[in-house]
């Protein structure tokens, strides 16, 4: 029962096998081999537009240098406040921006809300050039909740950030868990509805370790090869990222693998609510369940075998409250996720 984290998951064998393939013989070196090449050009034809992409091999790497190419050092950042480049990436954020401020939004929220970012860029910057002006929204989809954006809220909040002179940044780390959900096209979700740059994540989603960047607003791109050289994200062998994107996006295999982890984690959260003693904290939209459970049944869980989470309780909801006898855990379904991994763990309880 492996509902550790979609990170810890394999590749699939598809993108095993691409990766076999490209191993094979001698290529151009540093991503100017023909995997990676078909790779951007194949992102770009999904996304329908002429975007810049660039590929790279953590999640990390990938926020933090798409982030350094929208803003200046004395600049902010606004994101929600579980938002993953806020709370799981240390500070590489600001040291890859060399400085701009991280600033979080809605933090007992599973969303950033329209009339909250309105709100905070109403009041401005009080005494400049005293405080850091913001210069760039980061929205992460599917969300540190596990819910999902829609088409009109992604609109809405980028609608808002360009009025107020922000780019647009997307963390996609399961994007494509986001996509399926919303049964929109990958342009719809993304620059139709004002994204500026999005973090393409295929690693927790079949891959071995690849991610894209994607420039839909081109000019945004000018620094970037020099950056990730700077950086030491310039793999020399770069046909590994490419024949990973390749494997992933042929016969809409990276959709497959995405439907499958979100269908497990309705079947699993459906198993969650209709229990006596457990409960959802938010609704699930993508592959990622959130529970409060019994002290208790956690132990026996685990003692069964069972992998999972116990999350900050500081991020619930204002309206739910623990007891002390309950922890909130964080379930999450992968392309590798049985059924019989689900019907074993509700089971147990």
């Amino acid at each position: 029962m492996y509902f550790g984290s979609d990170n810890q998951t394999g590749a699939s064998n598809q993108v095993l096998q691409a990766i076999i393939s490209a191993n094979e013989g001698a290529c151009d070196a540093y991503g100017e081999d023909k995997w990676t090449k078909e790779a951007c050009e194949k992102i770009a034809q999904m996304f329908e537009c002429d975007a810049e992409v660039f590929l790279v091999n953590t999640g990390t790497a990938a926020n933090s240098l798409a982030l350094a190419c929208m803003v200046e050092p004395w600049d902010s950042i606004l994101c929600h406040g579980q938002g993953h480049i806020i709370n799981d990436e240390l500070t590489a954020p600001e040291f890859f921006t060399h400085g701009a401020r991280l600033v979080g939004l809605d933090t007992n929220e599973p969303q950033l809300s329209a009339a909250s970012l309105s709100k905070h860029l109403d009041q401005g910057a009080v005494h400049p050039p005293h405080n850091a002006i913001p210069k760039a929204l980061s929205i992460t989809q599917a969300t540190e909740s596990g819910m999902v954006y829609s088409v009109a809220q992604v609109t809405e909040l980028c609608s808002i950030a360009h009025q107020n002179g922000l780019h647009t940044h997307m963390d996609g780390a399961r994007f494509t868990n986001a996509l399926v959900a919303t049964n929109c096209t990958p342009a719809e979700l993304t620059w139709k509805a004002g994204v500026d740059v999005l973090c393409l994540g295929a690693t927790k989603n079949g891959a071995l370790a690849a991610e894209a960047i994607v420039f839909f607003n081109k000019d945004l791109a000018r620094t970037f090869v020099a950056r990730r050289k700077r950086s030491g994200h310039l793999l020399s062998k770069g046909r590994l990222y490419g024949a990973q994107f390749c494997g992933w996006l042929e016969n809409n295999h990276w959709l497959n693998l995405a439907k499958h982890a979100n269908a497990q984690a309705t079947k699993l959260s459906q198993g969650i609510e209709a229990a006596k003693t457990t409960r959802l904290v938010w609704p699930t939209m993508a592959n990622e369940v959130f529970a409060i459970l019994p002290n208790a049944t956690i132990g026996q869980l685990r003692s069964s075998g069972a992998v999972l989470n116990e999350w900050l309780p500081s991020f619930l909801p204002n309206e739910l409250e623990l007891s002390d006898s309950e922890s909130v855990v964080r379930l999450v379904c992968s392309f590798q996720t049985t059924d019989a991994e689900v019907e074993q763990f509700i089971s147990h309880l």
